[in-house]
Order: C-alpha cells, then structure tokens, then sequence
C-alpha cells in the first residue's frame, strides 16, 4: 500500500470508514449478530490506523476504560444499519432486479459477502484508492464475488454517472440503489443533485434505499461524537454538514418514487435491539428510507 493509500484511508473520512468496519466486526462476534462480515477485521487491521480501531471483544477490553470504544456500543447501530441495507438487496433480487449500485461504498465488501440473484452485476463507486486499498486487501484473502463486480473509482463529487455508464451501468434496466452513510457528507446542492441524477439514471420498478438524518445538527451535541473525534484527532463538524435542506423523502416523493420510512430505533426492535446506549444519539436522528419508482 502506498503513502497515499494510506493517507485516504486512515484520516479524515477514511477514519470514519475505518470505524464502521470495526463495528462491523465487532458485531460479526455477537451470538446473537445481524451480520456476518468475515472480511471487516481483515480491512481494518491491513489499514494499521494509529487510532484505536478494535475488531473484536477482547480487543475492546484492552483499551482504556474512558475509552469511546467501551461506552458507545457502535456495532448496535451498524448492526442494524447493515442488516437493513443487506435485506433490502436480497428482497429487490427476490423481485427480479439484477442491476445494483452501491453510493460511497468504503470498506464493505457486499459483492463479496452477500448471497446475490445469478446475474446481478454490482457496481460499487468511491475513491479511487479505497477501492484500490479494499481490492488489495480482498485479492490477499481470495476472496471472490458472488456477483459480476465492477468497481468504479470516482469521488462523487465529479462525474460519477459518465464513469458509471462507461462501466456499464444500463439504464434501461430496473436498479437497486443505496446511500448508506452518505448523505450527512454531503451540502444540500450536492444531496439534491446526487438523488436527482439516481432518477435520472432508473429505469421503473427501480429502488433505492437511503439511511436519512432528520436532525443532523443534533450529532453535533452528543458528547460521544466529540470524544469519539478526539480519541480519533478528528473534528467530525469539518466532515458533516448541518445545513437546512429539503427532507430526502420528499424530494423523492417530488420525482415520482414511492417512499416508506422507518426510524432507526423501530427497526432496530424489529432485530431485537436497543439504541439507547448507542454512539450518537441515532434512535432520535436516523432513519430508514427506501423508495420505489414507477
């Protein structure tokens, strides 16, 4: 891995990647998990963050006990989160769609650990070398996709719909879309015109599934949030942006797409779990979206 690679992986908001993966991982430890991701632990620890990114229980009890990782309980929500966006790809396959594409994909390696439909193609777009990095990473542990796997290295900020459809992307085809963890990154232009381009791009019987924030400034005031960033040398309000903008839903609804939307902490008892001693107070901010066009 190179210097750079390094770089966009283990700051800023590839600390944040790092972090769910760690979730992911400790989650994948629980008797009673949500998930099974057999290839968080891998991610995170070929990383090497200087950073406490603990992967499993024994590893959590080693770290000091003001430590964020002890108190914040991050693999209940990622749990949930990822069960969630796991079923809403199995259902839409179960319907007939063989098209998918994952927004901001970071270290989950989906075409990898999911069951997918015979003849699903995946694209997964991101960063160029977070994808490189995770590649790497999953060619060292041959693994192989369950899927046709296009990757498409491109920052989402430029002409991610060109490079979609150079991969391959049909758009004459019904869709399975998700902006998992996504959206709070975003200024609200660049949201309105992220969800306008996926329209843009879905043929009918497409969907898309979106984890929304009602309140994102209310991350700000959790004091887990501001520990979690100095534990990790970040300052997570140079990353979100709490600016006023039009409820993802509505903007949906606006261009045709039927929407359902669950909040995180009902979904959550539907898996049996509480959100109440979770990182950032998520039961009161997240939500679930999924939407349905034509």
């Amino acid at each position: 891995m190179t210097t750079d690679q390094q770089w966009d992986i283990v700051t800023s908001v590839g600390l944040t990647a790092l972090g769910v993966a760690a979730a992911r991982a400790l989650e994948t430890h629980r008797d009673d998990r949500l998930i099974a991701d057999p290839y968080a632990a891998p991610l995170v620890k070929a990383a090497d963050a200087q950073v406490p990114m603990p992967t499993s229980p024994e590893e959590v009890a080693q770290l000091p006990e003001d430590s964020i990782w002890g108190q914040a309980q991050m693999e209940d929500y990622m749990g949930v989160r990822s069960r969630y966006f796991d079923e809403f790809f199995t259902a839409a396959g179960e319907a007939g769609i063989r098209q998918a594409v994952v927004l901001a994909s970071g270290l989950d390696a989906r075409p990898h650990r999911l069951d997918w439909a015979s003849g699903t193609t995946v694209f997964e777009i991101d960063q160029p070398k977070v994808l490189e990095f995770k590649q790497t990473v999953l060619d060292g542990l041959d693994a192989t996709p369950k899927c046709e796997h296009r990757p498409v290295g491109i920052d989402l900020r430029d002409d991610w719909s060109s490079a979609l459809l150079a991969a391959g992307f049909d758009v004459e085809k019904p869709t399975a879309w998700l902006a998992e963890g996504l959206l709070p990154y975003l200024p609200p232009e660049a949201e309105q015109q992220l969800l306008m381009t996926i329209d843009k791009l879905s043929a009918s019987g497409s969907r898309l599934a979106v984890e929304d924030f009602k309140n994102v400034s209310a991350l700000f005031d959790d004091e887990r949030m501001a520990e979690a960033g100095k534990e990790w040398g970040l300052d997570m309000r140079e990353l979100l942006h709490s600016d006023d903008r039009p409820e993802a839903p509505g903007v949906l609804r606006g261009f045709g797409w039927n929407t359902e939307v669950e909040g995180a902490e009902e979904k959550a008892a539907r898996y049996g779990r509480d959100l109440s001693g979770t990182f950032v107070q998520m039961a009161d901010t997240s939500r679930f979206v999924e939407a349905h066009k034509g």
